[in-house]
């Protein structure tokens, strides 16, 4: 006498189902931020760069010219980044002035578009949804 496991085993039943349709992609949101995100007012100053980024301005603008065949933005961050942290903190002086000039500016110019909006200049219902 066979077993259970040693005959055959009976073949499925197949269900021949009808072709799926292809389900329609999910209109876009109605802007790229996430749920939960407030909005941000395009009108708002935008904040100003530190002084690392002032220096890497300089930077690449000098390292392109001494190495003409390097195209990788990664390798010129990179130089940069190095650059950076070996020099002494009266060479990288001139970077936090400006960095620390521009701040300011940047508040002066947040004081005065809280005032407007606080006034109401800046209408609250403005079309940058």
């Amino acid at each position: 006498m066979k077993t259970r496991s040693q005959t055959a085993p009976k073949p499925l039943k197949t269900v021949r189902l009808p072709p799926a349709k292809p389900r329609p992609k999910p209109p876009p949101p109605p802007s790229s931020r996430k749920k939960g995100q407030p909005l941000v007012d395009p009108r708002r100053p935008k904040k100003p760069p530190t002084a690392f980024f002032y220096f890497m301005e300089d930077f690449r603008k000098a390292f392109k010219q001494e190495n003409p065949s390097v195209k990788s933005m990664q390798e010129v961050g990179k130089a940069c980044g190095e650059k950076w942290n070996t020099m002494a903190f009266e060479e990288r002086v001139k970077y936090y002035d400006l960095a620390t000039e521009k701040r300011a500016e940047y508040e002066k110019a947040v004081a005065e578009y809280n005032k407007k909006k606080e006034s109401g200049e800046l209408s609250e219902e403005s079309d940058y949804d």
